[in-house]
């Protein structure tokens, strides 16, 4: 369990999505009480993005640096206490008070920054540098949030979460481009996939701003075009990577799909500035679309390409991809077609969410705490 940090953060994490939500939603619709020292609304929020999402990104991190630079991560005793250290302050928020929590919660971001910047530096990999510049900017982040929560900063507590969710959709546009290209060219044969520098970088930046100005600026006009701005272009990045090849492949189909997600944030996030959507609709495309789509997507895939088993998805992990998929239609597009089902949809959104994750954690627990097929380490 503790050879490579895939393997406990992968998951803890998965733990975390299966049981809160439900039990984020039982609270919200009044069925159930749980005595918290911030709203509801805010632990729930808080979780999902430094708890779930955080704790994925940190297993994947710990895991692809090693394979970046040859160089080892974190295993053995350091491993098992950076994952403690994100279970302890996952149980502080809900039976701790919330100073234990905050401090709990605040530490394991840059403690792993600083571990993953040392290899990379020693391995002079400058080329995912900027990576862990997102990391330490989500510690941030955090930080923020934490002192909002205890008063200490008059901000907000939204905003630095919205900002842990902007910084999070960063992450994932600046690997996707990477991965997804690279693995649906490997397995169709005579596919070109040609997306130049130039469209890259001006995509990138394009997001980097209209999430910028969503976080910090007024709803307007400018966050507006901005947002229609970055919803056009990642379409069309995405068209540029041919989807329609995979669908015979779950395993990356799920990556394109989830991908598609971020098109839908930006669009429904554009319409918010107009006042024609709630915001939420907006998160929870990027929240639960993308960046839950991305994760079911990417923890069975290098789970099993790390315990050497093939990239070959069953037909109960295809199901995991369909139900997480169907939350994300549930909880974003439905209570706009019919507002009067919100509770209902949010229920059935929940359920689909909390199936997909336990799916996965009845398959990959035995897999993960047992040594690799091929005999080989990690």
């Amino acid at each position: 369990m503790l050879r490579l940090g895939f393997r406990p953060f992968y998951l803890a994490a998965a733990l975390l999505a299966c049981l809160s939500v439900p039990l984020w939603v039982a609270v919200f619709l009044g069925h159930a009480r749980v005595d918290l020292p911030v709203s509801p609304l805010l632990w729930h929020a808080h979780e999902m993005l430094f708890g779930f999402a955080a704790g994925v990104i940190v297993g994947f991190l710990l895991t692809a640096v090693k394979a970046w630079t040859g160089l080892p991560t974190p295993r053995g005793a350091l491993l098992g206490v950076l994952a403690l250290l994100w279970i302890a302050a996952r149980l502080a928020a809900v039976a701790a008070p919330y100073a234990v929590y905050a401090a709990l919660d605040v530490a394991l971001l840059p403690i792993v920054a600083g571990i993953l910047l040392r290899v990379l530096l020693k391995s002079g990999n400058k080329r995912n540098i900027p990576l862990i510049s997102i990391l330490v900017l989500m510690s941030l982040a955090n930080l923020v949030f934490h002192l909002a929560a205890l008063g200490v900063l008059k901000v907000q507590p939204l905003t630095p979460l919205y900002a842990g969710l902007a910084l999070i959709v960063m992450i994932e546009c600046v690997m996707a481009g990477r991965v997804v290209p690279m693995f649906t060219k490997s397995v169709t044969p005579g596919l070109v996939i040609t997306v130049s520098r130039r469209f890259e970088m001006g995509t990138l930046a394009v997001t980097a701003l209209a999430l910028a100005l969503w976080v910090f600026a007024p709803a307007g006009l400018w966050t507006l075009v901005a947002c229609v701005l970055a919803a056009v272009a990642h379409a069309v990045r995405l068209w540029k990577w041919h989807p329609l090849v995979t669908r015979k492949r779950p395993i990356l189909w799920i990556l394109h799909a989830s991908y598609a997600w971020i098109a839908v944030g930006f669009a429904l996030l554009a319409l918010a500035q107009a006042g024609w959507v709630v915001a939420s609709a907006a998160v929870h495309a990027f929240a639960v679309g993308t960046t839950g789509g991305l994760i079911i997507g990417m923890i069975t895939r290098t789970a099993r390409g790390h315990t050497g088993r093939p990239l070959q998805a069953s037909r109960a992990e295809v199901l995991a991809y369909a139900l997480v998929m169907a939350a994300a239609v549930l909880r974003v597009l439905l209570p706009i077609a019919v507002p009067q089902w919100y509770g209902m949809a949010l229920a059935f959104a929940a359920a689909a969410w909390c199936v997909a994750f336990a799916i996965y954690l009845v398959i990959y627990t035995p897999w993960l705490a047992q040594t690799r097929l091929d005999g080989k380490d990690g």
